[in-house]
């Protein structure tokens, strides 16, 4: 289990440097140093936890549920970065409302990296007893600063090539989403299953499906009538 969430944890942090890549420098920069004050500053908070602690929330079931819901939330998130590149690269003139879209998910750096870098604040931390904790925090704080800033510039140098830097994202990202069922959720859900099928529903579910279906076959009949 520790060891399927330290990979999880390594997935992340390469999933947001190679995200980081796509941004203007100024950009990583200003995102780099948020994360190194956050390190910093969380120096108090990081002395009062314990591996047993963290272990109980590695154990809780609740927890881990709601973890994989905002994991699930921010790859989509990214993945869908992935998507609206691609597409606009590929037709090159989208309409006002996708270009926000990109825009906005491309300034989106993620949420996941903050426990991430909190847990490997805790781990220095107890890793290096004796030393002041505040120079343990605010040293980790510097490395975190370098290796995002310059993790994205050597990102953009060994794979100048953006489609090949998005595919690798997107490969990334379903990796993560693959570690992040086996780490969090661990073969729980969230609800309890049932042996009995709700006709009912799944006809509601069939109609929604066809009327879907039905409507975007007629929208692409439309398009092709129009170009």
């Amino acid at each position: 289990m520790e060891t399927a969430v330290t990979v999880l944890m390594i997935l992340i942090v390469l999933g947001f440097i190679l995200k980081q890549s796509f941004n203007k420098p100024y950009t990583v920069i200003a995102t780099a140093t948020v994360l190194a004050i956050f390190t910093g500053v969380s120096w108090p908070l990081a002395v009062e936890q314990s591996g047993s602690r963290i272990s109980e929330w590695l154990s809780d079931t609740s927890l881990m549920l709601d973890v994989a819901v905002v994991m699930s939330v921010e790859i989509l998130l990214q993945m869908s970065f992935c998507i609206t590149s691609v597409n606009i690269y590929a037709e090159g003139k989208l309409p006002k409302w996708k270009i926000l879209t990109y825009k906005a998910l491309r300034w989106f750096p993620g949420i996941l990296i903050f426990p991430v870098l909190f847990s490997a604040l805790v781990f220095a931390v107890f890793a290096l007893p004796g030393n002041d904790f505040r120079v343990v925090s605010w040293s980790l704080a510097g490395v975190v600063l370098i290796m995002v800033s310059g993790g994205a510039r050597l990102f953009r140098k060994l794979v100048p090539e953006k489609e090949l830097r998005l595919e690798l994202l997107f490969i990334l990202n379903a990796l993560t989403a693959l570690f992040g069922i086996v780490s969090t959720v661990n073969g729980q859900t969230a609800v309890e299953g049932i042996s009995e099928v709700d006709w009912t529903a799944f006809a509601g579910i069939a109609g929604i499906t066809a009327s879907g279906a039905a409507a975007g076959f007629i929208y692409y009949l439309i398009r092709l009538r129009v170009h």
